[in-house]
């Protein structure tokens, strides 16, 4: 009978304490155990209602009065090891000599007697926004060189829209024929890192390349010309007799047309400049060291991508991929280039290097 009793009897219900630690209760249920408790209910009749123990409503209750509000606060979590004063050292030391390297910092840091890991530093650098970056590649300018891009860009500032669209810009680069082997990422199995796939294959001085020489105005793209042999003042002027009229007539530019080149020795030799002065060719006048000035570097970074994307396999089909190409170039891409803005930039940088 008493056993039966047992089994019939009822059992009290239980306390679901749901999350017993504040960071895993929902935010709804706290934020009820407070509406309760400012209804005038006590922690035992809230703790009834909601199920939860009643150390937890004091918990909930507790904090809101302390803190005002029952969302997780954020923790302090693990001290950190680089005190303000180390802080201080890494940011000055990294301004001061950017090509720092966190390894040098470590040992910096070190003599201060404060040890931590190299990602350590460089995950605090990163905090106060200094950022490990591959420096940009731009012409070492001297103070003469920045004084005359100064001056050139204040002086050409305010010339209107139509000297630029009748300027013949001109320029000359190399296309390699398997490009530029520039850093990428793959991805790849352990184990796996010789495998054809996974390398980027080198052929020894580049495996040959091509020379050329381009113009365009706003309207389009001009000739193009493969230079064969050394590039020297009488190939330089053969170029410019064989190709600028024709462009100038293709492009259909007014008769104050100019021609921009750059102060490569070639193009400002006696002979050059005689030459040029009796074939009537105005130039512009070009201040050093200035190819972010020019915008046919961005054509020639179009013309390379799209050479290596047909991947010749010899210097022949180079040539012929290089000439295709550039005629490919659309004349929306040429008229793009706003020029003033890079005369802007150009002051506002005081003739120093430009994103260009």
């Amino acid at each position: 009978m008493s056993c039966l009793t047992q089994r019939s009897r009822p059992k009290a219900p239980q306390k679901l304490d749901i999350m017993p630690r504040s960071k895993e209760i929902q935010e709804q249920m706290r934020t009820k155990v407070i509406e309760i408790y400012q209804s005038g209910k006590g922690y035992k009749a809230i703790s009834k209602a909601l199920g939860l123990q009643r150390t937890t409503v004091r918990a909930i209750i507790h904090k809101w009065q302390q803190h005002g509000t029952v969302v997780n606060l954020p923790r302090s979590g693990r001290p950190t090891k680089i005190t303000p004063r180390a802080q201080r050292q890494l940011i000055r030391e990294v301004t001061k000599d950017p090509r720092t390297t966190s390894k040098e910092l470590q040992a910096s840091l070190a003599s201060i007697k404060v040890s931590v890991h190299d990602s350590t530093i460089r995950k605090r650098l990163g905090k106060n926004g200094l950022h490990g970056r591959f420096p940009r590649r731009k012409p070492l300018l001297s103070k003469k060189n920045i004084r005359a891009r100064l001056n050139f860009a204040k002086k050409h500032l305010n010339d209107c829209q139509d000297f630029w669209e009748n300027t013949l810009w001109t320029d000359e680069t190399k296309v390699e024929l398997f490009g530029r082997q520039m850093s990428r990422y793959i991805w790849r199995r352990s184990n796996t890192a010789f495998q054809t796939k996974n390398i980027i294959p080198t052929v020894k001085y580049g495996g040959g390349s091509v020379m050329v020489w381009g113009c365009f105005a706003a309207s389009g793209t001009g000739r193009l010309a493969v230079i064969n042999g050394t590039m020297n003042s009488t190939v330089y002027q053969n170029i410019l007799k064989e190709n600028v009229r024709p462009s100038v007539r293709q492009l259909k530019l007014k008769r104050s047309w100019v021609l921009q080149q750059d102060n490569d020795p070639k193009h400002t030799s006696k002979s050059t400049s005689e030459w040029l002065k009796n074939n009537k060719m105005k130039t512009l006048e070009w201040p050093s060291q200035s190819p972010d000035l020019n915008p046919i570097e961005m054509l020639w970074h179009d013309l390379k991508k799209a050479v290596h994307a047909r991947k010749p396999s010899n210097k022949a089909e180079l040539q012929q991929f290089c000439k295709d190409e550039w005629a490919k170039i659309p004349p929306e891409r040429c008229k793009r280039a706003s020029y003033r803005k890079r005369l802007i930039a150009v002051i506002a940088a005081k003739g120093g290097p430009t994103s260009y």
